[in-house]
């Protein structure tokens, strides 16, 4: 079987490490890859802003298979493409990708087929927007209803924060177009839990939850970033809680969708609060998670290849998924200056160093310079690392992450910590 992986960041290559073990891949190819990925597989060059060139390269090169790590591809209606060249393909339609494509779809789909979300008002220019802040008041969140790379999300704590955030995103100052409708919500209060299946569309296969760490600094402050860090383990969510967000969540998901007349079949991603009231939905995301994809496939005993082709051409067996035992943890590394303006083009050493103990570098922004690796990006690369415990799999990740060295290097150094501190499941 060849694969082609489309994406560049962590996840990507996570997918690209953990799809090379199937026994059945005899090439994995990546689009456009990254400096990391280009040393597991065959990197090639083409725009992800064009589908039609994307399905046209998986038809030249014979992919059995094409998996899409990043969203807009999807959005954009790359797996439309691929299917109508008969080209199975891993990744919702552009029609269902619209969850996570508009902030706004999203919000009104969950109020048409009463999944639980917060209370929310849109907003297409500044005075409404103005009129519902007055009204509303108190703690709220304002979302900029297009893709904004995981940056498009303002907590805002008082009217003063609140209006200085919605400046930002309807003047195209901080994510440029996505922002120019924004969706006002209520703040939640709770903990923040990823929930994600795999499903074919009839098929539902739930992944272990994890938990991702948005902000930029310890102690969850500072500006949301693409994640900074993810872990995953069996005591984050009971197994009835686990339950119910399949009941209320996922399954009404997948059958409005289906009222709707779209079939999904995918990753399907929900981005959960959980409150005294049960989980809420904040998020929906049409793909696994960045950098939630790299703990799990560091726990994945099952064939992912298999697996991810049999979801492509509907075949997806309802039998669970085969995980290790134990946690896994990924602690990702960024640039000085992160989420907003940084330099690129910094030396990276330690590498090697860093894996010797078994934990694993997955590259997100890292580029080949002669011979050697550099940054390239916000996020450069992460640490993970697995362990008979969630302490024992926190301790490998930093002492794996504290040997990685370039100029301006910085990571969080709380990641899992709430994992750490739960008593017991939420």
């Amino acid at each position: 079987m060849k694969v082609l992986v489309i994406g560049s960041g962590g996840r990507e290559h996570a997918l690209v490490w953990k799809i090379r073990q199937s026994p059945a891949v005899q090439q994995v190819f990546c689009v456009p890859g990254n400096g990391g990925i280009a040393r597991e597989a065959t990197c090639l060059a083409a725009d992800l802003k064009r589908p039609p060139q994307l399905a046209q390269l998986a038809a030249e090169i014979g992919a059995d298979l094409t998996v899409v790590g990043p969203e807009a591809p999807l959005v954009a209606g790359l797996a439309d493409e691929l299917l109508a060249r008969g080209l199975p393909v891993a990744g919702p339609s552009r029609a269902a990708a619209q969850l996570e494509g508009s902030k706004i779809f999203a919000k009104q789909f969950m109020r048409r087929h009463r999944i639980p979300t917060a209370d929310f008002v849109v907003c297409e220019d500044r005075e409404t927007a103005l009129a519902n802040l007055n009204r509303w008041g108190g703690p709220l969140v304002l979302k900029a209803d297009g893709l904004a790379a995981g940056k498009g999300v303002v907590v805002c704590a008082d009217q003063a924060q609140a209006q200085e955030a919605l400046d930002s995103l309807l003047s195209g100052r901080l994510v440029g177009e996505a922002g120019h409708r924004v969706v006002l919500e209520q703040k939640l209060e709770g903990e923040e839990v990823s929930f994600q299946v795999l499903t074919d569309g009839k098929t539902v296969l739930p992944l272990p939850p994890t938990q991702d760490h948005k902000r930029v600094w310890d102690e969850d402050r500072g500006p949301n970033t693409g994640g900074m860090g993810a872990y995953c383990d069996d005591n984050i969510l009971s197994e009835g809680l686990s339950r119910r967000i399949l009941e209320d969540t996922v399954f009404p998901t997948l059958e409005g969708l289906r009222a709707e007349g779209i079939l999904y079949r995918g990753v399907l991603y929900c981005g959960l609060m959980i409150t005294q009231q049960g989980p809420q939905v904040l998020e929906y995301n049409v793909r696994l998670g960045d950098p939630e994809t790299q703990p799990l496939v560091f726990r994945l005993r099952t064939d992912l290849a298999e697996t991810l082709l049999s979801l492509a051409t509907g075949h997806l067996q309802p039998g669970p998924l085969s995980w290790e035992s134990g946690a896994s943890v990924c602690v990702v590394a960024c640039s000085a200056g992160y989420p907003g303006d940084y330099q690129t083009g910094k030396p990276i050493s330690g590498l090697a160093e860093a894996e010797a103990g078994g934990a694993k570098l997955f590259h997100s922004g890292t580029a080949e310079c002669n011979g050697s690796l550099t940054t390239a990006g916000g996020r450069v690369l992460g640490a993970t690392a697995r362990g008979l415990n969630l302490a024992a799999a926190t301790q490998a990740v930093y002492a794996a992450i504290s040997k990685v060295h370039f100029a301006g290097i910085h990571y969080r150094r709380d990641i899992a910590r709430k994992g750490l501190e739960r008593a017991h499941p939420l």
